[in-house]
């Protein structure tokens, strides 16, 4: 169905209980290097965010604040909103699973799959902090005991179920062929051995005199549809399912990022839903880890939490992007400290990258007048870091950015332009020179997905023959003690 130089990307769409954080943010991030890599590359892209707005939980704080459950999500939403224009997010569709065309959409895609669901009573555990129902064999006993404090309730209620258990083994084979890349190994692994172990068909709805604030089911205005299995329908609905021309173009997605404690969602109750649609599956599932703060998870009672523009007032936009892009690793959790955060600052983008632009402009302003020789596009072998950025490694490709910068800086210690001057050899100073400038060039290009607006400082500053100075470093070097001030 997908027209060839058409690219579809999404996020998970965050849960609308509460505030953004450093994980939502490197999920945005990430998410938007493969859709600015692929706009760089010449592709269509629709890339699509939102926020997942129904359920009990959403309900609950709504009512703890006095206020309804549309006041609550709409604040919510316009957080990640904001959160993604701080961050120079490039998303081209927001879904909000409130909005009417979600809304109607879904119940299209309710009844289309009515031939899997069925109806029947739910008896077990139901997780209220995660909002879903506990399958037997992954219940915490000690969450059986009403006095935990993250207790499971007990419920016993007539609700729709889909087929899920059907799908088990057309899931495994689409996960085996490859037509269903999941990455990293370590969690396409997970997912296989949990699919080896048999998938149970899956309650889909709640009553709707427990659960109001939610999507009613198609036919039944005594239930709502469950949140997640709703949620997940976004992904369809922004593009316009069943009949809208972006589905036509764009489907299957690409790329689908999400978290890891996620997974099973997206990785075993959505491609059923696809299969039972007779729609294609994602090309590639993207699973990333966490990011800790002080080598803890964040949370409220331990008060470690960080929003993303605390960094961003101190680093600015790309100093955040680029930690977290290169300093988080791509398949394995990762840890942010102020401490680590402000070396990866200073001594890789100000020392680093930042040295090799001031130098090579103010060497051209000095011994040229600001005029750059003839400059050819430097040949280096980028194919590393295509791989890197296809197989969402991040971390890697910005290595091999960072190895070709370094490299830069190696060549004007080892050519010593100054020298150059000093001896009067124009011509050679010029070919010295005008190689410098075009590697930045072709450094910003490499660049432009990861922080954009650095890449385009950097053409700005040389690649119109002629040097325009910026009005302020590219990285001014920041003292950590300022920054715990």
């Amino acid at each position: 169905m997908q027209q060839d130089n058409n690219y579809y990307i999404t996020t998970s769409i965050p849960y609308a209980n509460g505030a953004p954080h450093l994980g939502h943010a490197l999920e945005f991030v990430m998410s938007d290097v493969l859709a600015r890599y692929n706009r760089q590359s010449g592709k269509t892209v629709i890339f699509s965010t939102g926020t997942d707005e129904h359920g009990e939980k959403v309900a609950q704080k709504a009512a703890e604040l006095k206020i309804t459950p549309a006041q609550f999500t709409e604040n919510i939403s316009n957080q990640f909103k904001d959160l993604q224009k701080l961050l120079n997010i490039s998303n081209d569709r927001f879904v909000r699973t409130t909005d009417q065309g979600h809304i109607e959409r879904a119940a299209i895609i309710w009844k289309n799959l009515e031939h899997d669901i069925y109806k029947g009573k739910y008896s077990g555990w139901y997780d209220v902090k995660q909002e879903e129902f506990v399958p037997e064999g992954q219940i915490d006993q000690a969450r059986t005991d009403p006095s935990h404090p993250q207790a499971y309730q007990r419920l016993e209620e007539d609700n729709y179920f889909f087929n899920l258990s059907k799908y088990t083994q057309p899931i495994l084979d689409a996960i085996d062929s490859n037509s269903f890349e999941i990455i990293p190994e370590s969690k396409k692994n997970e997912i296989t051995s949990l699919l080896r172990d048999g998938l149970n068909d899956i309650s889909i709805s709640r009553p709707k005199n427990k659960l109001e604030w939610g999507i009613p089911v198609p036919g039944d205005s005594n239930q709502v549809m469950y949140v997640w299995f709703e949620a997940l329908m976004n992904y369809l609905t922004v593009i316009g399912y069943p009949e809208n021309v972006d589905f036509k173009n764009f489907w299957p997605p690409d790329v689908q990022i999400v978290g890891k404690d996620i997974i099973r969602f997206h990785a075993a109750i959505w491609p059923a839903m696809l299969m039972s649609l007779n729609l294609p599956l994602p090309k590639k599932l993207y699973v990333h880890s966490f990011v800790y703060v002080d080598g803890q998870i964040m949370s409220k009672s331990v008060g470690n939490g960080i929003h993303p523009k605390e960094i961003v007032d101190h680093y600015g936009v790309d100093g955040f992007r680029y930690f977290f892009l290169r300093h988080i690793p791509s398949y394995n959790d990762g840890d942010f400290t102020w401490e680590l955060m402000n070396a990866a600052y200073n001594n890789e983008l100000a020392n680093q990258l930042g040295n090799a632009v001031q130098r090579t402009a103010s060497m051209i302003v000095k011994y040229q007048k600001g005029l750059i020789g003839e400059m050819t596009k430097a040949d280096h072998d980028i194919g590393p870091y295509q791989e890197a950025i296809e197989n969402c490694q991040f971390d890697r490709a910005l290595d091999h950015i960072f190895h070709q910068i370094k490299g830069l800086n190696q060549y004007i210690d080892e050519e010593k332009p100054w020298m150059i001057a000093k001896d009067n050899d124009n011509n050679h100073l010029r070919e010295v020179l005008a190689y410098m400038a075009s590697s930045l060039i072709s450094i910003a290009d490499l660049l432009e997905p990861f922080l954009p607006d650095s890449a385009s400082k950097i053409r700005y500053i040389f690649q119109d023959g002629v040097i325009r100075p910026l009005k302020a470093q590219l990285f001014p070097r920041i003292d950590i003690k300022k920054v715990n001030q």
